[in-house]
């Protein structure tokens, strides 16, 4: 893979989200390393996610409501005429909107660079929402970006924070799969599991039922079932009953994911 990094690659990767969950897509685009662009389309709404070093570096949005602007006024950190005020402003020319709340004496530069990273956040996590959608990853220099979010933590997080645990524990399997721990220590450290979510990750251990450890876990058992989703993205744990019956050319390949990543270059072509 990283002597294919340095050529020119043409972008061969789209997915539905209808049919492949968010997290497994991002899991698959983080395993190549290579950097790029995330979009996301849904009812009329467009939202980039640029990747750079298997972080997350920074998002935008057409929504207004995922705006800087937006954000503060809801954060309580403008009030309404700050807001409306700066927004007028901010049309009336091309000045960046930090620019402007700092020259206003509205917020300082360091509470600009933290509002930026929290709004960078919100629409990272929003995507988490979506069941449907557009979803295309494009490989390329992803643009600037101040923040730095590991991709691992990132769907991580976005798994705790997603509503619909029902939909999420159905890729998992029956209340009766029995799960094992691969002991991916580097993995573990990658993702930023807590004390809490490591105590979980410490109940497998092959014997285990997904309905026993949910229930013993030290969250909510929807919780707990959420957390479990996002240890199987990430290939923390495995399902061994199931590997025993598969060929051994499909061991390799992930179990939660079809999704496929093609990248093209003049002289032949990469298949993930």
């Amino acid at each position: 893979m990283n002597s294919l990094a340095s050529q020119e690659k043409v972008f061969q990767y789209r997915g539905d989200l209808s049919e492949t969950a968010l997290p497994e897509m991002l899991n698959a685009i983080d395993r190549f390393g290579v950097g790029g662009v995330i979009e996301a389309e849904r009812e009329g709404v467009s939202k980039r996610v640029h990747v750079s070093g298997r972080c997350v570096v920074h998002a935008s949005s057409s929504d207004i409501n995922d705006s800087l602007g937006s954000y503060l006024l809801r954060s309580g950190q403008l009030s309404s005429e700050d807001y409306s005020a700066t927004m007028k402003e901010r049309e009336a020319g091309k000045r960046r909107y930090g620019v402007i709340l700092v020259e206003a004496g509205l917020l300082s530069p360091g509470e600009v660079a933290r509002a930026i990273r929290k709004q960078v956040e919100a629409i990272v996590w929003s995507l988490f929402y979506w069941q449907d959608g557009r979803v295309s990853f494009k490989i390329g220099d992803p643009g600037g970006g101040g923040i730095r979010l590991p991709m691992r933590h990132v769907i991580l997080q976005g798994i705790q924070r997603a509503p619909n645990a029902k939909a999420l524990v159905a890729r998992l399997g029956q209340r009766s799969t029995v799960f094992a721990p691969t002991d991916d220590t580097e993995g573990i450290i990658d993702a930023g599991l807590d004390s809490e979510q490591f105590d979980l990750l410490r109940l497998v251990d092959g014997s285990r039922s997904l309905y026993e450890i949910c229930t013993a876990g030290p969250f909510s058992a929807a919780e707990n079932a959420k957390l479990m989703y996002a240890f199987q993205v990430l290939q923390l744990i495995r399902r061994p009953a199931l590997e025993e019956n598969e060929p051994q050319e499909s061991k390799s390949e992930p179990e939660t994911s079809s999704v496929k990543i093609r990248l093209k270059t003049p002289g032949g072509r990469f298949s993930g």
